[in-house]
């Protein structure tokens, strides 16, 4: 038995915020010390990370509400009766975050609410929340995998949701990396040979819990009591660059194919020259060099908006939404994700 992506949807907020609209922010270093002219940061941002844009969700939605909206479209495009669903798995890290507000609301849980918005009546569907950073997607999907081999359900629904644009300090340059969005996937058991075939996932806690992190703001003006996400840049790259290719590289052997059969690598849409430079080294693994158009970029419209960046880039390019990229049955597509924890996961995936 395996599991199949019967059905993707995606939601991708209205509110499109341009690196220009940056040009009137102080941004402090972690000191607390003014750092360059905004101009100059919008300039090395775009080389470094190669987002211009990215989209926040309007002031009347949390993150459930993104969720809700992904989830019926890719239970729309599954063509299926929700009360089917035997799971819901929620990836997300923050809760619902109601527009200037400085509060967390995780009570009931995403996914009880989620199912709710759904109109899901049927209560042997089981919700769930999932924190896992960043790689929380891809761990939903490794969590559904197992259900359904172990006969505990036959249909999951697999959401990722984020609403960054309400945790990040605008007085940190690092904050312009950060999104909003929401994707998700409807999945079921098959008898072929199609679907997940093998999957690697880790954390990394003993001198790496503290890579991202919530903290005060970088302005001595703010109120230290409030919390904001917080990165250490330079940590996070070096390790992900050690580890993830290796991921990749044990996930790929697992399935027992050859590093020519993958015809697509779906990796967290973090930072543009960290995933280039983790998708370089794993194909140096096998001495390759990378195939042109191998990793699909979504993150120079859309920034990162954490869970929801590689369901929402699948979702993209199985709706024809993404420059030339597509699909083609028995294609075989690499996962691939880094966050908070610090975790790493990664799946094969047979189209």
């Amino acid at each position: 038995m395996n599991i199949r992506i019967i059905g993707s949807g995606s939601y991708v907020p209205d509110v499109v915020v341009k690196n220009s609209d940056f040009s009137e922010h102080v941004f402090f270093d972690d000191k607390g010390n003014p750092v360059q002219s905004p101009e100059t940061v919008i300039g090395k941002f775009k080389d470094i990370t190669g987002i211009e844009e990215r989209r926040y969700a309007s002031e009347h939605l949390v993150a459930s509400d993104l969720a809700f909206h992904a989830a019926q479209r890719a239970i729309d495009d599954a063509g299926i009766d929700r009360d089917t669903i035997d799971y819901i798995i929620m990836a997300h890290n923050y809760g619902d975050i109601g527009f200037a507000s400085i509060q967390s609301d995780t009570v009931p849980s995403l996914a009880s609410r989620v199912k709710n918005k759904l109109r899901i009546k049927n209560p042997r569907c089981v919700g769930y929340d999932l924190l896992f950073g960043c790689p929380g997607w891809n761990e939903g999907m490794i969590q559904a995998n197992a259900f359904i081999k172990a006969g505990m359900a036959r249909r999951c629904l697999v959401v990722g949701a984020e609403t960054l644009s309400r945790v990040i300090d605008r007085y940190d340059r690092d904050s312009m990396i950060y999104a909003d969005g929401a994707g998700a996937v409807v999945v079921e058991a098959t008898e072929n040979d199609r679907g997940l075939l093998s999957y690697e996932s880790a954390t990394y806690a003993y001198d790496e819990l503290e890579y991202l992190f919530f903290g005060s703001s970088y302005s001595r003006e703010t109120d230290p009591g409030v919390r904001y996400i917080k990165m250490k840049g330079r940590k996070i790259y070096e390790f992900a660059l050690n580890h993830v290719p290796l991921a990749m590289q044990a996930c790929v052997d697992k399935a027992g194919i050859d590093i020519s059969r993958v015809k697509k690598i779906l990796i967290h849409q973090a930072n543009e020259k960290m995933d280039e430079a983790i998708v370089a080294r794993f194909y140096d693994l096998y001495k390759m060099t990378p195939p042109e158009g191998i990793m699909p970029m979504s993150i120079h419209k859309f920034g990162n908006s954490s869970v929801a960046t590689i369901p929402t880039l699948y979702d993209l390019i199985m709706k024809g939404n993404l420059d030339t990229h597509a699909f083609s049955q028995d294609d075989i597509i690499l996962f691939a994700s880094v966050g908070a924890g610090m975790n790493i996961n990664a799946f094969t995936y047979k189209v």
